[in-house]
C-alpha cells in the first residue's frame, strides 16, 4: 500500500516497478509467481525461500523499491510505502486461482475497493482486526 493510500503508481512506469520488485525477490532466492498493482497498492504471489522471513523480504522490497522510485523521480513528491503489509499463505492447489486473481486485479477493483476487499479477505479467513489499525489515510 502506498503511504496514505495515495494513487502514485502510474501506468507509464508500473511495468518497470513490477520488474524491479521481481528482481529484488529473485535476487533473494524467491520465485515470483504473480505481481500486479493498482495506483495505490500492489499484490504479489511468490514462492518464499525459507532462508529469509517474510518480514525481511518485505523490508527489502519496500525499502529498495521506494529508493529506486525516488532516485528515478517517477513521482512528483517523495514516494513511500505505508508501514506494514498483509501476507497470506496458500496451498499449492490454490496457486493458479490466486495468480489469476492477481492478474485480474484491476477488474476486481472496479467492483470492490481495496479496503472492502481486504476486510473481506480477513473476515473470510477469520482474522480479527480493528479498522483503526488497517491503513493510515492522509488527513484533510
Amino acid at each position: 500500500m502506498v503511504k496514505y493510500r495515495q494513487a502514485l503508481i502510474e501506468a507509464v512506469w508500473e511495468e518497470r516497478l513490477k520488474s524491479y520488485i521481481t528482481a529484488i525477490l529473485q535476487n533473494n532466492g524467491h520465485t515470483m509467481i504473480a505481481i500486479n498493482n493498482m495506483p495505490d497498492h500492489m499484490h504479489m504471489l511468490f514462492g518464499l525461500n525459507p532462508a529469509q522471513s517474510i518480514a525481511q523480504i518485505m523490508k527489502s522490497v519496500k525499502g529498495d523499491s521506494s529508493e529506486w522510485i525516488n532516485k528515478e523521480k517517477l513521482t512528483p513528491r517523495k514516494f513511500n510505502w505505508q508501514n506494514g503489509y498483509g501476507a497470506f499463505s496458500y496451498s499449492k492447489s490454490q496457486i493458479h486461482r490466486v495468480a489469476n486473481y492477481i492478474d485480474k486485479q484491476k477488474e476486481h477493483h472496479q467492483k470492490k475497493s481495496f479496503l472492502e476487499e481486504y476486510k473481506s479477505m480477513l473476515d473470510k479467513l477469520s482474522i480479527p482486526y480493528e479498522d483503526k489499525y488497517l491503513f493510515v489515510e492522509l488527513e484533510d
